[in-house]
Protein backbone atom coordinates (compact mmCIF):
# COMPACT_ATOMS: atom_id res chain seq x y z
CA UNK A 1 0.00 0.00 0.00
CA UNK A 2 1.07 3.56 -0.77
CA UNK A 3 0.34 6.62 1.32
CA UNK A 4 -1.98 8.73 -0.83
CA UNK A 5 -1.13 12.32 -1.62
CA UNK A 6 -2.66 15.01 -3.81
CA UNK A 7 -1.10 18.26 -5.00
CA UNK A 8 -2.47 21.15 -7.00
CA UNK A 9 -1.62 24.51 -8.48
CA UNK A 10 -2.83 27.84 -7.14
CA UNK A 11 -6.59 27.86 -6.45
CA UNK A 12 -6.87 24.05 -6.44
CA UNK A 13 -7.49 24.26 -2.69
CA UNK A 14 -11.19 24.65 -3.54
CA UNK A 15 -11.28 20.99 -4.57
CA UNK A 16 -8.42 19.25 -2.75
CA UNK A 17 -10.18 18.51 0.58
CA UNK A 18 -13.00 16.61 -1.12
CA UNK A 19 -10.48 14.74 -3.24
CA UNK A 20 -8.44 13.73 -0.19
CA UNK A 21 -11.58 12.43 1.53
CA UNK A 22 -12.02 10.11 -1.44
CA UNK A 23 -8.40 8.98 -1.30
CA UNK A 24 -8.70 8.25 2.45
CA UNK A 25 -11.66 6.00 1.61
CA UNK A 26 -9.57 4.07 -0.92
CA UNK A 27 -10.87 5.74 -4.08
CA UNK A 28 -8.65 5.68 -7.18
CA UNK A 29 -6.55 8.68 -8.15
CA UNK A 30 -8.71 9.24 -11.24
CA UNK A 31 -11.81 9.75 -9.09
CA UNK A 32 -9.95 12.14 -6.79
CA UNK A 33 -8.57 14.28 -9.60
CA UNK A 34 -11.94 14.53 -11.35
CA UNK A 35 -13.69 15.44 -8.08
CA UNK A 36 -11.17 18.15 -7.26
CA UNK A 37 -11.32 19.75 -10.68
CA UNK A 38 -15.13 19.63 -10.89
CA UNK A 39 -15.30 21.72 -7.72
CA UNK A 40 -12.79 24.15 -9.19
CA UNK A 41 -14.84 24.33 -12.40
CA UNK A 42 -17.89 25.22 -10.30
CA UNK A 43 -16.09 28.04 -8.48
CA UNK A 44 -17.64 31.10 -10.15
CA UNK A 45 -15.18 33.36 -8.33
CA UNK A 46 -12.41 31.86 -10.45
CA UNK A 47 -12.31 33.44 -13.90
CA UNK A 48 -9.83 31.02 -15.49
CA UNK A 49 -11.69 27.73 -15.32
CA UNK A 50 -15.21 26.38 -15.86
CA UNK A 51 -18.29 28.48 -15.19
CA UNK A 52 -17.22 32.09 -14.90
CA UNK A 53 -14.19 31.63 -17.13
CA UNK A 54 -13.24 34.68 -19.14
CA UNK A 55 -14.43 34.53 -22.76
CA UNK A 56 -12.62 34.55 -26.07
CA UNK A 57 -12.51 37.54 -28.40
CA UNK A 58 -16.13 36.92 -29.45
CA UNK A 59 -17.38 36.87 -25.88
CA UNK A 60 -17.80 33.08 -25.75
CA UNK A 61 -16.35 30.88 -23.01
CA UNK A 62 -14.34 27.96 -24.42
CA UNK A 63 -12.94 25.30 -22.06
CA UNK A 64 -10.08 22.77 -22.29
CA UNK A 65 -9.35 19.83 -19.97
CA UNK A 66 -7.42 16.57 -19.90
CA UNK A 67 -6.63 13.48 -17.81
CA UNK A 68 -3.73 11.03 -17.94
CA UNK A 69 -3.34 7.77 -16.01
CA UNK A 70 0.17 6.82 -14.95
CA UNK A 71 0.06 3.01 -15.16
CA UNK A 72 -1.21 2.86 -18.76
CA UNK A 73 -0.39 6.37 -20.02
CA UNK A 74 -4.00 6.49 -21.23
CA UNK A 75 -4.83 10.09 -22.11
CA UNK A 76 -8.05 11.89 -22.95
CA UNK A 77 -8.88 15.53 -23.50
CA UNK A 78 -11.41 18.00 -24.85
CA UNK A 79 -10.73 21.43 -26.27
CA UNK A 80 -12.68 24.57 -27.17
CA UNK A 81 -15.83 23.19 -25.52
CA UNK A 82 -18.73 25.65 -25.18
CA UNK A 83 -21.80 25.33 -23.01
CA UNK A 84 -20.72 22.47 -20.73
CA UNK A 85 -19.51 23.36 -17.22
CA UNK A 86 -17.43 20.24 -16.49
CA UNK A 87 -14.93 19.58 -19.28
CA UNK A 88 -12.86 17.39 -16.94
CA UNK A 89 -15.77 14.92 -16.75
CA UNK A 90 -16.21 14.99 -20.52
CA UNK A 91 -12.50 14.18 -20.82
CA UNK A 92 -13.01 11.23 -18.47
CA UNK A 93 -15.90 10.02 -20.61
CA UNK A 94 -13.61 10.13 -23.65
CA UNK A 95 -11.05 8.12 -21.67
CA UNK A 96 -13.54 5.42 -20.71
CA UNK A 97 -16.15 5.40 -23.48
CA UNK A 98 -14.19 6.45 -26.58
CA UNK A 99 -10.79 4.78 -26.09
CA UNK A 100 -10.04 4.83 -29.82
CA UNK A 101 -9.51 8.59 -29.52
CA UNK A 102 -7.54 10.86 -27.20
CA UNK A 103 -8.77 14.35 -28.08
CA UNK A 104 -12.10 15.85 -29.15
CA UNK A 105 -12.52 19.54 -29.87
CA UNK A 106 -15.25 22.06 -30.55
CA UNK A 107 -18.47 20.76 -32.08
CA UNK A 108 -17.38 17.12 -31.86
CA UNK A 109 -16.62 17.37 -28.16
CA UNK A 110 -19.95 19.08 -27.55
CA UNK A 111 -21.84 16.44 -29.55
CA UNK A 112 -20.11 13.69 -27.57
CA UNK A 113 -21.04 15.44 -24.32
CA UNK A 114 -24.70 15.55 -25.34
CA UNK A 115 -24.64 11.89 -26.38
CA UNK A 116 -23.35 10.99 -22.94
CA UNK A 117 -25.95 12.94 -21.01
CA UNK A 118 -23.94 15.96 -19.90
CA UNK A 119 -26.16 18.96 -19.30
CA UNK A 120 -25.61 22.29 -20.98
CA UNK A 121 -25.26 25.47 -18.93
CA UNK A 122 -24.50 29.15 -19.39
CA UNK A 123 -20.80 29.61 -18.68
CA UNK A 124 -20.54 33.38 -19.07
CA UNK A 125 -21.40 34.81 -15.66
CA UNK A 126 -22.39 38.40 -15.03
CA UNK A 127 -18.96 39.05 -13.51
CA UNK A 128 -17.10 37.60 -16.49
CA UNK A 129 -19.34 39.59 -18.84
CA UNK A 130 -18.55 42.76 -16.88
CA UNK A 131 -14.82 42.06 -17.07
CA UNK A 132 -15.12 41.48 -20.82
CA UNK A 133 -16.93 44.80 -21.29
CA UNK A 134 -14.30 46.60 -19.21
CA UNK A 135 -11.57 44.92 -21.23
CA UNK A 136 -12.67 46.84 -24.28
CA UNK A 137 -11.55 50.06 -22.62
CA UNK A 138 -7.98 51.41 -22.96
CA UNK A 139 -5.45 50.21 -20.37
CA UNK A 140 -1.69 50.20 -19.83
CA UNK A 141 -1.75 47.16 -17.50
CA UNK A 142 -0.52 43.63 -18.34
CA UNK A 143 -2.92 41.02 -19.70
CA UNK A 144 -2.47 38.52 -16.88
CA UNK A 145 -2.42 40.90 -13.94
CA UNK A 146 1.27 40.31 -13.28
CA UNK A 147 4.12 42.85 -13.46
CA UNK A 148 5.74 42.97 -16.89
CA UNK A 149 9.21 42.21 -15.53
CA UNK A 150 11.06 39.00 -16.28
CA UNK A 151 14.03 37.90 -14.15
CA UNK A 152 16.43 35.15 -15.16
CA UNK A 153 19.43 34.55 -12.93
CA UNK A 154 20.91 37.92 -12.06
CA UNK A 155 19.36 39.62 -15.07
CA UNK A 156 16.14 41.62 -14.79
CA UNK A 157 14.51 42.92 -17.94
CA UNK A 158 11.13 44.29 -19.02
CA UNK A 159 8.85 41.54 -20.29
CA UNK A 160 7.14 42.89 -23.41
CA UNK A 161 5.21 39.70 -24.07
CA UNK A 162 2.03 40.96 -22.44
CA UNK A 163 2.21 44.23 -24.31
CA UNK A 164 2.59 42.50 -27.67
CA UNK A 165 -0.21 40.07 -26.83
CA UNK A 166 -2.44 43.05 -26.16
CA UNK A 167 -1.42 44.76 -29.39
CA UNK A 168 -2.11 41.62 -31.43
CA UNK A 169 -5.55 41.32 -29.89
CA UNK A 170 -6.58 44.84 -30.87
CA UNK A 171 -7.75 43.42 -34.20
CA UNK A 172 -10.09 41.11 -32.29
CA UNK A 173 -11.22 43.42 -29.50
CA UNK A 174 -10.51 47.10 -29.22
CA UNK A 175 -8.39 46.99 -26.05
CA UNK A 176 -8.32 44.79 -22.96
CA UNK A 177 -6.99 45.40 -19.48
CA UNK A 178 -5.50 43.22 -16.79
CA UNK A 179 -7.81 41.01 -14.81
CA UNK A 180 -7.04 41.40 -11.11
CA UNK A 181 -6.87 38.33 -8.91
CA UNK A 182 -5.65 34.74 -9.26
CA UNK A 183 -5.34 33.39 -12.79
CA UNK A 184 -4.23 30.42 -14.88
CA UNK A 185 -4.96 26.77 -15.54
CA UNK A 186 -5.55 24.53 -12.53
CA UNK A 187 -3.43 21.36 -12.26
CA UNK A 188 -4.14 18.45 -9.90
CA UNK A 189 -1.93 15.37 -9.45
CA UNK A 190 -2.99 12.47 -7.20
CA UNK A 191 -1.29 9.29 -5.99
CA UNK A 192 -3.70 6.76 -4.48
CA UNK A 193 -3.27 3.99 -1.93
CA UNK A 194 -2.82 1.36 -4.65
CA UNK A 195 0.12 3.27 -6.14
CA UNK A 196 -1.77 4.61 -9.17
CA UNK A 197 -1.21 8.19 -10.28
CA UNK A 198 -3.37 10.54 -12.32
CA UNK A 199 -2.81 14.06 -13.62
CA UNK A 200 -5.68 16.37 -14.57
CA UNK A 201 -5.87 19.93 -15.85
CA UNK A 202 -8.77 22.24 -16.60
CA UNK A 203 -8.88 25.79 -17.93
CA UNK A 204 -10.78 28.44 -19.85
CA UNK A 205 -7.46 29.42 -21.41
CA UNK A 206 -6.12 32.84 -22.22
CA UNK A 207 -8.80 35.53 -21.89
CA UNK A 208 -9.86 37.17 -25.14
CA UNK A 209 -8.10 34.41 -27.15
CA UNK A 210 -8.81 33.85 -30.82
CA UNK A 211 -11.89 31.59 -31.09
CA UNK A 212 -10.90 27.97 -31.37
CA UNK A 213 -7.50 28.41 -29.70
CA UNK A 214 -6.57 25.26 -27.76
CA UNK A 215 -3.76 25.53 -25.25
CA UNK A 216 -1.30 23.07 -23.76
CA UNK A 217 -3.90 21.81 -21.26
CA UNK A 218 -5.49 19.55 -23.87
CA UNK A 219 -2.23 18.22 -25.31
CA UNK A 220 -0.38 15.16 -23.94
CA UNK A 221 3.20 15.95 -23.07
CA UNK A 222 2.65 19.69 -23.16
CA UNK A 223 0.31 20.62 -20.32
CA UNK A 224 -0.11 17.15 -18.84
CA UNK A 225 1.96 13.96 -18.66
CA UNK A 226 1.96 10.97 -16.32
CA UNK A 227 4.12 7.83 -16.25
CA UNK A 228 3.91 5.80 -13.04
CA UNK A 229 7.52 4.68 -13.45
CA UNK A 230 8.76 8.22 -12.90
CA UNK A 231 5.91 10.55 -11.94
CA UNK A 232 3.45 13.10 -13.20
CA UNK A 233 3.70 16.75 -14.20
CA UNK A 234 1.52 19.60 -15.39
CA UNK A 235 1.99 23.18 -16.57
CA UNK A 236 0.21 26.50 -16.09
CA UNK A 237 0.64 29.87 -17.80
CA UNK A 238 1.90 30.60 -21.30
CA UNK A 239 0.72 27.37 -22.89
CA UNK A 240 2.26 28.05 -26.27
CA UNK A 241 5.71 27.97 -24.64
CA UNK A 242 4.95 24.66 -22.93
CA UNK A 243 3.79 23.21 -26.25
CA UNK A 244 7.05 24.14 -27.93
CA UNK A 245 9.25 22.46 -25.32
CA UNK A 246 6.77 19.62 -24.62
CA UNK A 247 6.95 20.84 -21.04
CA UNK A 248 5.17 18.21 -18.96
CA UNK A 249 6.90 15.32 -20.75
CA UNK A 250 10.27 17.07 -20.34
CA UNK A 251 9.68 17.23 -16.57
CA UNK A 252 8.77 13.54 -16.33
CA UNK A 253 11.83 12.67 -18.39
CA UNK A 254 13.88 14.68 -15.89
CA UNK A 255 12.35 12.68 -13.03
CA UNK A 256 13.33 9.52 -14.90
CA UNK A 257 16.95 10.75 -15.02
CA UNK A 258 16.97 11.17 -11.25
CA UNK A 259 16.18 14.87 -10.94
CA UNK A 260 14.03 15.93 -8.01
CA UNK A 261 10.55 17.33 -8.76
CA UNK A 262 11.47 21.01 -8.27
CA UNK A 263 14.73 20.62 -10.21
CA UNK A 264 12.98 18.89 -13.12
CA UNK A 265 10.35 21.64 -13.26
CA UNK A 266 13.01 24.35 -13.13
CA UNK A 267 15.05 22.72 -15.91
CA UNK A 268 12.02 22.74 -18.19
CA UNK A 269 11.39 26.40 -17.46
CA UNK A 270 15.01 27.24 -18.22
CA UNK A 271 14.60 25.59 -21.61
CA UNK A 272 11.34 27.46 -22.26
CA UNK A 273 13.06 30.75 -21.34
CA UNK A 274 15.42 30.30 -24.30
CA UNK A 275 12.55 30.39 -26.80
CA UNK A 276 12.15 33.37 -29.08
CA UNK A 277 8.58 34.22 -28.10
CA UNK A 278 7.44 37.85 -28.40
CA UNK A 279 4.42 36.96 -26.26
CA UNK A 280 6.50 35.36 -23.48
CA UNK A 281 4.72 35.46 -20.13
CA UNK A 282 4.72 33.57 -16.85
CA UNK A 283 4.99 29.78 -16.99
CA UNK A 284 4.70 27.46 -13.98
CA UNK A 285 5.08 23.71 -13.48
CA UNK A 286 4.28 21.08 -10.88
CA UNK A 287 5.48 17.48 -10.38
CA UNK A 288 4.86 14.44 -8.15
CA UNK A 289 6.84 11.19 -7.94
CA UNK A 290 5.55 7.64 -7.22
CA UNK A 291 7.15 7.78 -3.77
CA UNK A 292 5.27 10.97 -2.88
CA UNK A 293 7.96 13.61 -3.40
CA UNK A 294 6.64 16.82 -4.90
CA UNK A 295 7.84 20.18 -6.13
CA UNK A 296 7.12 23.07 -8.43
CA UNK A 297 8.82 25.90 -10.27
CA UNK A 298 7.85 29.23 -11.80
CA UNK A 299 9.43 31.65 -14.23
CA UNK A 300 8.49 34.41 -11.76
CA UNK A 301 8.93 34.58 -7.98
CA UNK A 302 6.14 34.20 -5.45
CA UNK A 303 4.29 31.25 -6.99
CA UNK A 304 2.97 28.47 -4.76
CA UNK A 305 1.19 25.12 -4.85
CA UNK A 306 -0.93 23.10 -2.41
CA UNK A 307 -0.51 19.64 -0.90
CA UNK A 308 -2.72 17.29 1.12
CA UNK A 309 -1.95 13.93 2.74
CA UNK A 310 -4.27 11.70 4.81
CA UNK A 311 -3.11 13.58 7.92
CA UNK A 312 -4.03 16.98 6.46
CA UNK A 313 -7.02 18.92 7.71
CA UNK A 314 -6.54 21.68 5.14
CA UNK A 315 -4.23 22.09 2.13
CA UNK A 316 -0.68 23.07 2.99
CA UNK A 317 0.98 25.73 0.84
CA UNK A 318 4.50 25.27 -0.58
CA UNK A 319 6.64 27.76 -2.47
CA UNK A 320 7.74 26.97 -5.99
CA UNK A 321 11.36 27.61 -6.90
CA UNK A 322 11.79 30.39 -9.44
CA UNK A 323 14.27 31.06 -12.20
CA UNK A 324 15.70 33.76 -9.98
CA UNK A 325 16.73 31.27 -7.29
Amino acid sequence: MTAPIIIGSERSEVGLPAAMRLLRQGAPALDAVEAALRLCEDNVADNYIGTGGLPNARGEVELDASLMVGSTRAFAAVGAVRGFPHPISIARAVLERLPQHCLLVGYGAEMFAEENGFERAELLTDEARRLFAEALQPSDGPVDGKPTVLSIGQTTMPSIGNDLYRTAAIELVQRFEAHAGPWGTINVIALDGAGEMCVGVSTSGYPWKYPGRVGDSALPGAGNYCDIRFGGAACTGRGEMSMRVVGARAIVDGLGRGQGPAAACRAMLEDAATLDDPFAAQLRALALTPDGRHGGASSHPGATYSVMTPASEVPQTFARVSLES
